[in-house]
């Protein structure tokens, strides 16, 4: 009989365990501790695709030499608002950080700050970057291209990435609205952990190797062609499509990244060089009253009549607020048995001590 409960995990004990995963296959301890808090990030706003999901495939990618986790990245032109920086295959909260600080400077200094780089890796959730700058008063976006798994409308294979993107905007009172979003109608790590909970995924999300829909979480997974946002031609798949396109200027056409079709091509354990593009605007530097206008609009948002009056209408990013609140008052994080008995067996097969489960 299958397993299907999902223990808890206390977020510093979920956070340890990551900064030791980290740390035997190489990372300083800075690194660690920054990458661990963009995956525990992830897990803490409710979405299990980037957090704890995501550690095996990172220190895989250490020890094979894909990740350079003691790279610094370096600023190849710049200019008084914008920086083209090369990431040297570093870990993505390692490029992540210096590149969206470098753009919150240019911003605060010239109203506007945009930082395109390439030799990128895999960064965590958009979102994460872009609330940094909003954390500051600015408005933050960020960006990135993927190894392909999305299918343009029309075609029989993949050429796009996921290439999300994120917006991230201060409001009055301490309110904020976020927006971060894939081009596909979900990212793959919401079918992994499908997978990992063996229950089925929407239709609409996947193709399977037909390229026609499936609900099969596995068959998903294991085909890797992901429909754009909107799904097929007839319900404006195309839209999601033309959205990944705009994503790919930004990042590789602005860094000289590859573009996501390009990834399919490169050799196995060598870094992907991705595109990645981060920019932080200082709304001061435009009509007052942003904040009060914003926190209006959010506020006239959620205050709209909803069809079910058991479930309000909410702004873009207050489901991810919730979730911290409540998970950082419960202090713990749920995750599948059959994830967990995996970690387990990366900790053994590191050398570090387990996550303690709470039973």
């Amino acid at each position: 009989m299958t397993d299907t409960s999902e223990p808890e995990v206390r977020v510093e004990e979920v956070q340890r365990f990551m900064e030791d995963a980290l740390r035997a296959v190489g990372t300083p301890d800075s690194e660690a501790r920054a990458h661990a808090s963009l995956l525990v990030h992830a897990d803490l706003t409710g979405h299990f695709s980037h957090g704890l999901n995501r550690l095996v495939i990172y220190t895989n990618r250490i020890k094979t030499g894909t990740t350079n986790p003691t790279a610094k990245p370096v600023v190849l032109k710049e200019a008084a608002a914008t920086a083209w920086v090369d990431g040297s295959d570093g870990l993505g909260a390692t490029v992540g950080h210096f590149c969206m600080d470098m753009a919150i400077r240019k911003a605060k200094e010239c109203g506007i700050g945009l930082v395109s780089a390439k030799g990128c890796n895999h960064f965590g959730m958009a979102g994460y970057w872009a609330r940094i700058a909003e954390q500051q008063g600015l408005i933050g976006l960020a960006f990135t291209n993927s190894p392909p798994v999305m299918v343009p409308t029309g075609a029989r294979e993949t050429a796009m990435g996921t290439n999300p993107i994120a917006l991230f905007a201060p409001a009055s009172n301490g309110d904020s609205l976020g927006v971060d979003m894939a081009c596909t109608a979900a990212a793959l790590g919401k079918i992994e952990v499908q997978v990992h909970k063996k229950e089925p995924i929407p239709e609409g999300w996947a193709c399977g190797p037909d390229g026609k829909p499936t609900t099969d979480a596995q068959l998903a997974l294991d085909t890797a062609m992901l429909m754009p946002l909107e799904g097929i031609d007839q319900t404006c798949g195309y839209k999601g499509y033309a959205l990944a396109a705009a994503v790919e200027v930004l990042c590789s056409g602005l860094s000289g990244s590859n573009m996501s079709h390009q990834l399919r091509s490169r050799r196995p354990g060598s870094p992907p060089d991705l595109g990645q593009c981060f920019m932080a605007i200082d709304p001061e530097k435009f009509a007052p009253g942003f904040g009060n206008r914003i926190a209006a609009a959010l506020q006239y948002w959620r205050n709209m009549e909803p069809v079910e009056p058991s479930q309000p209408v909410v702004a873009p990013g207050d489901k991810e607020r919730t979730s911290m609140e409540q998970t950082k008052r419960r202090g713990t994080i749920s995750y599948a048995r059959n994830m967990l008995d995996l970690y387990a067996g990366l900790a053994e097969q590191l050398g570090v001590k387990p996550m303690e489960i709470l039973e």
